[in-house]
């Protein structure tokens, strides 16, 4: 009994003697979650950190994210997680610091340091030809580039965060709207409202939705459906899709765009209206069409940046920036040195833009065209210029606003346009270059770049 006394009291002295480690020498780290390929392809990914310990509430003035990137904390139990509001940039080393991390019940303070490598990206093209269009997968420096789906007629195409939705024709010109995972297998018909025509096919950056506006076949004056708005979810893709219907307005949608982050929808209707609405709320249902607010009269959507609110609007008498959370705006900045003939504005996260315009001389149009950046404050840097045998037909940035890619049809005089409902110049390239010095990166041959959250215009 004696012995057995001595063993209890060791064992307990021993029990005391950790707890008290524990405590004097802070939270210990006892295991890491991040998963750097989610962490590429889209916003919202986390890096969770759980430690020895029930933690105090991590303050996000305590955490340092290097290279920087957009974040937000949280705290639970002996958990905390670490959210980035933007895709990383890709092939990255990224270190994540948590400063003065203490114990629920107070007692010294933990330096918690992680660090993680992000992957290459991938990126998925169209490229059309006379017998088969493709789309194909390639890495960002040409030399994986793999055909992933073919079809005879492909009209557009976009890229969730695990599949590809193909929007094609058949021969008897009937339209069909196809899933497949992101190597182009598993292929799947997803349900169309009617024999009519798919345009404006988009996706939303997170969660497997996509959108699209549709018209029937045989119109007049008094039936058919004239560019309705639809929604599916690829979750389950065998449900019909869902019409995008507001209670008053026309039915028939100009523009739309998915709202970055958010359930929401911001569209433009044919007599308009630009209007504001949940994409579940706005759906039809057995009690009607759903509300929305009115934002007032417009002639274009420009875009909405990912990782932000601010949407630009064209307004029938200038460009504005308009704040989606309260209905505020302010006119778009002007560039220093403002193009006269601006055709492109894109929005990126810091509030900064891309714009394309023509070079002139004098009052006259060179026939070049010029890419610039143009900060929130007007300062302007540029970035590319096409050449006057060159037509610059899409602009779309990277999820991570780390890259721009310039759609270019070459030698555009002798480039003919395809028949296609949707047509494009019968050769295109897609050069890429980093934002942040305007150095070219990669030029391929196709179009349609998975970044593209619309097609091309």
């Amino acid at each position: 009994m004696r012995s057995f006394a001595i063993v209890v009291g060791v064992l307990a002295l021993i029990g005391v003697a950790g707890a008290a480690a524990n405590v004097t020498q802070g939270p210990r780290v006892t295991d890491v979650q991040v998963d750097p390929e989610a962490a590429v392809a889209a916003s919202g990914s986390r890096l969770i950190v759980t430690t020895s310990q029930s933690i105090a509430e991590v303050d996000a003035s305590q955490v340092t994210v290097s290279p920087a990137t957009p974040f937000a904390v949280d705290t639970s139990g002996r958990s905390v997680g670490v959210r980035f509001t933007l895709p990383l940039w890709d092939d990255t080393e990224y270190t994540v610091t948590i400063n003065d991390v203490e114990s629920l019940g107070g007692g010294p303070t933990t330096t918690v340091t992680e660090t993680f490598t992000t992957p290459p990206i991938e990126v998925h093209l169209l490229r059309r030809d006379a017998t088969e269009d493709t789309i194909f997968r390639t890495d960002l420096d040409g030399d994986e580039a793999i055909a992933v789906f073919t079809d005879p007629h492909i009209e557009d195409f976009r890229a969730t965060a695990t599949h590809l939705v193909i929007s094609t024709r058949t021969e008897a010109d009937e339209a069909r709207l196809i899933m497949t995972d992101l190597n182009g297998e598993n292929a799947q018909d997803l349900p169309l409202p009617g024999d009519g025509y798919v345009t404006n096919l988009q996706s939303a950056d997170r969660g497997e939705v996509v959108g699209y506006t549709y018209s029937d076949a045989e119109l007049t004056e008094t039936s058919g459906r004239e560019s309705m708005l639809f929604t599916v979810s690829l979750d389950d893709p065998d449900a019909a899709p869902v019409p995008i219907e507001v209670e008053g307005a026309d039915p028939r949608v100009n523009d739309w765009r998915f709202v970055p982050d958010t359930d929401s929808i911001l569209l433009l209707t044919f007599d308009g209206a630009l209007l504001l609405g949940s994409s579940e709320g706005l759906g039809a249902s057995a009690e009607g069409a759903g509300q929305a607010t009115n934002l007032g009269t417009a002639q274009g959507i420009d875009g909405i940046a990912r990782g932000s609110s601010h949407a630009i609007v064209e307004r029938i008498d200038q460009r504005t920036v308009l704040d989606l959370t309260d209905a505020s705006e302010e006119p778009l900045v002007a560039a220093d040195g403002e193009l006269p003939l601006v055709t492109t504005v894109t929005p990126l996260p810091d509030d900064s833009t891309v714009r394309s315009g023509a070079v002139l001389d004098g009052d006259t149009p060179t026939g070049r065209t010029t890419v610039d950046l143009v900060a929130n404050d007007g300062e302007t840097r540029a970035l590319a210029e096409i050449a006057e045998t060159d037509a610059l037909v899409q602009v779309c940035v990277s999820p991570s606003a780390r890259y721009l890619a310039l759609i270019v049809a070459p030698d555009v005089i002798d480039n003919a346009y395809d028949t296609y409902q949707l047509p494009l110049p019968g050769y295109l390239e897609t050069r890429i270059l980093e934002i942040a010095d305007g150095q070219e990166t990669i030029a391929v041959t196709g179009s349609s770049i998975s970044w593209c959250q619309v097609p091309p215009y």
